[in-house]
């Protein structure tokens, strides 16, 4: 028995979706426009958040997980040359 082909396109447009919407948001910044990391990890320590990882996204912005000044946990997405919260789960 052969796969249906509407059902197979179906399939795939699903798994693309689904790829695409954990992706994160995507940056435009020139990297000579960004804040070191450095400065970037301190300027949100001083805001009270802790940060257990902190990296650049296949988008090419700043990803931090942990947790606010209210100890609660976070994943924030932001501008690496403005600082900008682009988006938070």
């Amino acid at each position: 028995m052969k796969p249906d082909l509407v059902t197979l396109a179906a399939a795939l447009a699903l798994v693309l979706a689904a790829g695409t919407a954990s992706a994160g948001p995507t940056c435009q910044a020139p990297k000579d426009k960004w804040m070191k990391e450095s400065d970037f990890k301190a300027q949100l320590e001083r805001q009270g958040y802790r940060i257990k990882t902190f990296k650049v996204t296949s988008g090419q912005c700043y990803e931090i997980y942990g947790h606010d000044k209210d100890g609660k946990k976070v994943e924030i997405y932001f501008d690496p040359a403005t600082a900008a919260v682009l988006e938070r789960k």
